[in-house]
Formats: C-alpha cells, sequence, structure tokens
C-alpha cells in the first residue's frame, strides 16, 4: 500500500473484515490518520469491534470511518465495477468475546468478489475450517482464488513447540494429507490459487522447502508482499 494522494493518506477506501479477530482488525488502527474509508463487516463482527474490542469508538475522533452492515449471500456493489458477496466459512467468535458471544453462525466469512466488467471472479477466505459442499460451490467458478493456509499439518504448533492447539480448533484446515486443502485446491479451474493467511511455524514459508515445492508443482503460489492479482 503506497500512500497518498494527500500526505497523511492512503488510497483505501474501504475495508471487507472476514472476522473480528486480531490480526483482522489491528489494521484499521494504523489507518487511523485522516482516512475516509468504510469498513463492511457482519452483525457479530462490528458488535464486537463496538463491544469487546472498541476499535469503533478508538477511532471515533481520529478518522472518518463509516461502518456498514454485510449480508451473508446479499450482493453489495462497492464501487461502479465491483461487487462482493459474503458466504459462510465458519463460526468461530474471538476468544476476547468469552462466555458473551452472541448467538448466530456470521463470525467468520469469505468474500466473492466480482468485477462486473470482465466478469472475473476473486474468491477469498483466510480462514476456512473445512472443505464442504456449500464452500466448494463458491469457488467452482472462481477465477482467483485466495485460500487458508495457516498450516501445514493439524499439529503443527505443537510439534514446533509453539503452542498446543491444533489448527482445526482454531479454526483452520491444514494444507497436507488426504484431508487437507491443497488436494482439493488444486483441482480447481480456477487460473490463480494462492494460499493466504500463513502462519510462521509453516514451512512453506521457506521458498527451498519440499513442502514449498510440492505446492508449485500442484500449481499453487504463496502469497507475498506486493502481490497482484487482476480478474
Amino acid at each position: 500500500m503506497h500512500p497518498g494522494p494527500g500526505i497523511r493518506t492512503t488510497p483505501v477506501t474501504g475495508v471487507l473484515l472476514t472476522d473480528a479477530e486480531f490480526d483482522h482488525t489491528i489494521g484499521l488502527l494504523m489507518l487511523r490518520e485522516e482516512s475516509s474509508l468504510t469498513v463492511y463487516g457482519t452483525y457479530p463482527v462490528l458488535e464486537a469491534l463496538t463491544r469487546w474490542f472498541p476499535v469503533r469508538e478508538l477511532l471515533s475522533d481520529y478518522a472518518d470511518l463509516s461502518w456498514s452492515l454485510v449480508e451473508i449471500g446479499k450482493p453489495l456493489d462497492l464501487d461502479d465495477r465491483l461487487r462482493a458477496t459474503a458466504f459462510l466459512t465458519g463460526s468461530k467468535a474471538p476468544r476476547y468475546v468469552g462466555r458473551s458471544r452472541l448467538p448466530g453462525p456470521e463470525w467468520e466469512v469469505g468474500f466473492r468478489l466480482e468485477d462486473t466488467v470482465t466478469g472475473g471472479i476473486l474468491v477469498y477466505a483466510p480462514t476456512l475450517p473445512r472443505w464442504d459442499e456449500k464452500f466448494a460451490e463458491q469457488v467452482a467458478s472462481a477465477d482467483c482464488v485466495f485460500l487458508d493456509g495457516t498450516f501445514w499439518t493439524d499439529d503443527e504448533m505443537s510439534c514446533q513447540g509453539a503452542g498446543s492447539r491444533t489448527g482445526r480448533s482454531m479454526g483452520h484446515m491444514p494444507i497436507s494429507g488426504d484431508d487437507g486443502s491443497a488436494r482439493a485446491l488444486a483441482e480447481l479451474p480456477a487460473k490463480r490459487k494462492i494460499y493466504t493467511h500463513i502462519n510462521n511455524t509453516n514451512p512453506i514459508l521457506d521458498e527451498g522447502s519440499k513442502e514449498r515445492r510440492w505446492l508449485t508443482d500442484l500449481g499453487i503460489e504463496v502469497g507475498r508482499a506486493g502481490l497482484e492479482v487482476e480478474i
């Protein structure tokens, strides 16, 4: 992201929130100075940023932010050619919400982005606990898929002494294995297939690793800073 057109502004005009986790929302604080943008999220996500992690109040005196409710399955025109439609991926609330969590499953979503001029379709799903029939429908006709690549294996954290929780318990299906996401991703007709949201324990970050080479052979990319995609 490059600054401009003003000295303390950015070209960002909107942010689509897929969940209310810290790693997906703290970035809003970095866009605080002289920013004017719209933040889109589902009801529980926006409520979490009001009650438990009060980003909305914290930013009220720093930036001109609009908060827009996203409804599952309802297309949302972001500008004159970009349309976004949210779909459910999981129902895991952030740990900071605790037992006060709101009812309903809309804690985790992915977005289907369509360029209404070219007809190109991109699916973005950084948190995916399972590859079920509903998700398969979302990606079947996509030209580009950004997918949850958090962990290589389900027990990755414990094996590397980085924690005791499994990937699935945190809402992330693993990449590898018969029930992993890689083989299903490789079979999609999409022109580009890219893993995103990659944990620092994941061996695919090492360009020379056998895991990275295996993905490359399958036609799957690993996301990186500065990556550009055109649909």
